[in-house]
């Protein structure tokens, strides 16, 4: 296993990083078209129920932290493999993470804080500010990351004394969104269910009407 001082000494992979850098380019540009397209009111059918993910964000989340706060402590004491690792499992589960949001943002319609409702303002700062940051920091965090893995060690070191932080307040303020708006999902839920009893009642007494027309 590498040292610490080995690692350093290691010489950037320039040619790496400019495939890298075109596909931090790419994949920036098709995460933020996503995220503008899935707010359309009309949602896709995939048959699928996706109503059980918003829980799996918070899971998600929760788990990119830790391991966001376990990378830090690994090379605070110089051990870069360890690092390196859960840095890159919180990649990962970035990556899970993008792809549930995705599917449930484009299938099902939001759950929204009840206006009156107790600590919506609180809410709705801790929600803008975790948006605006989660949008802010994506390309970021794939330099960071990148600069690492092609030896761009000043980079990297640059990079990450701003981006760490972010990344972890967005990792943390995820799952605490999710557990404010908690109590309302069931309450949209039971809403939802409501409107179809009556929706139902209203098609069976058309139905009734136009047979005995």
């Amino acid at each position: 296993m590498k040292s610490h001082q080995q690692y350093l000494e290691n010489e950037p992979n320039m040619r790496l990083f400019k495939k890298l850098k075109l596909a931090i380019f790419i994949l920036t540009a098709v995460v933020y078209t996503l995220v503008s397209l899935m707010r359309m009111p009309q949602k896709l059918d995939l048959g699928i129920d996706f109503t059980f993910l918003p829980p799996v964000h918070a899971l998600l989340n929760s788990l990119v932290s830790v391991c966001l706060i376990i990378a830090f402590i690994t090379i605070m004491m110089k051990k870069v493999c360890l690092h390196r690792l859960f840095i890159n499992i919180a990649m990962l589960l970035s990556v899970l993470f993008l792809f549930c949001y995705v599917a449930y943002h484009f299938t099902t319609p939001e759950v929204r804080f009840p206006e009156g409702a107790e600590h919506r303002g609180l809410y709705f700062i801790i929600l803008l500010s975790h948006i605006l940051l989660a949008g802010v920091s994506l390309p970021l965090i794939l330099f960071t990351w990148a600069y690492g893995v092609t030896n761009q060690f000043k980079k990297h070191r640059k990079f990450a004394k701003w981006v760490f932080p972010i990344w972890l307040y967005v990792a943390i303020t995820g799952p605490i969104c999710y557990f404010m708006l908690k109590p309302h999902y069931k309450a949209d839920q039971n809403l939802k269910n409501f409107s179809l009893i009556k929706n139902d009642q209203l098609n069976t007494k058309n139905i009734f009407l136009y047979t005995n027309y």
